[in-house]
């Protein structure tokens, strides 16, 4: 496997939490009674669902080797979903498929990213080389 499509990552569990920090702030930004005002941008909230999901598919892709790939960018695909169906059950926030389609487009692009660079490995062969 070509070191720079994926390494195993020396922290880890370092990584991995703070690609769960990422999944919370998603979901309170996706759930606020408050979003972000993104109605003056083109498209609207698409940009901001499509580089939020790309955010996490990249980052949790940069922590499993590239056969996981799939079954990552599907579980990312069905939580950009779900967040939806909560929010129509929430009463105060809209169900929108152009959403699901957004987080999907964003999946998909960085599940291509992910596949060709490994970016933490990288960082910290960059930062151990500091020392």
């Amino acid at each position: 496997m070509n070191e720079l499509t994926y390494a195993p990552l020396r922290r880890h569990r370092l990584w991995f939490w703070g690609g769960w920090f990422l999944v919370a702030v998603v979901w309170y930004v996706s759930l606020t009674p408050h979003p972000p005002d993104v109605s003056q941008a083109v498209w609207g909230d698409k940009w901001g669902h499509m580089l939020a999901y790309l955010a996490l598919m990249f980052w949790f892709g940069q922590l499993y080797p590239r056969d996981k790939l799939q079954r990552l960018a599907l579980l990312f695909i069905i939580m950009g979903v779900a967040i939806e169906f909560v929010q129509k059950a929430t009463g105060y926030r809209s169900f929108e498929i152009a959403d699901m389609l957004a987080d999907a487009v964003g999946v998909l692009l960085a599940s291509f990213m992910t596949a060709r660079i490994a970016l933490f490995a990288q960082l910290e062969r960059f930062f151990d080389l500091k020392r």
